[in-house]
């Protein structure tokens, strides 16, 4: 009889260790899947999130380049360019004065520097600039450049202008951002690319 008590309250206690090993794998199978779902959701975000700010972003700068012109003080409508920076004159805000404006890509953050000239005549020199972000976690890396430049008898199929380059010969500028957006569980890059063609300059009126 005793012994037959004790068979079943062995068994009973197997039977309980089992339901809580089942227990504690199904709760750690939940907990896994809600780590997972929240992970993707915040790559899914913060994909949307990029490739809409990169697009507004680009299409500003394809704005403000297309309308490039001769600087207040008589310069050349672009100033200096490299793979990684393009300066240019520009009237941001419809009062005819030319700011000078710097698109500069450094430790992965690509910025936005203005400077208005000021004095009589009109001088660049010792201008006051305000610097804006306009792109992070930009990762170009040395494979591909921010800003590639083509004269006048560029077709699509060209090679970009190799430096130095002479600024007067540049007729268009190919903008390349690599994106690095998502989670560091689940990186996603993606690269945005815009053509844009300097409207005010001789060659293309």
């Amino acid at each position: 009889m005793n012994r037959h008590i004790h068979t079943r309250i062995g068994m009973a206690l197997v039977e309980v260790l089992v339901a809580v090993g089942i227990s504690v794998v199904v709760l750690v199978a939940i907990s896994a899947f809600e780590a997972n779902i929240f992970i993707y959701k915040d790559s899914v975000s913060g994909t949307f999130e990029s490739v809409q700010n990169a697009q507004i972003i680009l299409k500003t700068m394809a704005k403000e380049l297309r309308s490039a012109s001769i600087a207040s003080d008589g310069s050349f409508a672009i100033a200096q360019v490299s793979t990684s920076t393009l300066v240019f004159f520009v009237d941001t805000n419809n009062d005819s004065v030319k700011e000078r404006v710097k698109y500069t890509l450094a430790s992965s953050t690509l910025y936005r520097v203005v400077a208005i000239p000021s004095g009589s005549p009109l001088s660049y020199v010792g201008a006051i600039e305000s610097t804006s972000t306009l792109l992070r976690s930009v990762s170009n890396g040395t494979s591909t450049d921010m800003f590639q430049y083509f004269d006048a008898t560029y077709d699509g199929n060209e090679l970009p202008l190799v430096e130095p380059i002479t600024l007067t010969t540049i007729r268009l500028v190919k903008i390349n951002a690599v994106l690095t957006s998502g989670t560091i569980q689940k990186p996603l890059v993606k690269t945005y690319t815009m053509q844009v063609m300097f409207r005010n300059l001789k060659d293309n009126l």
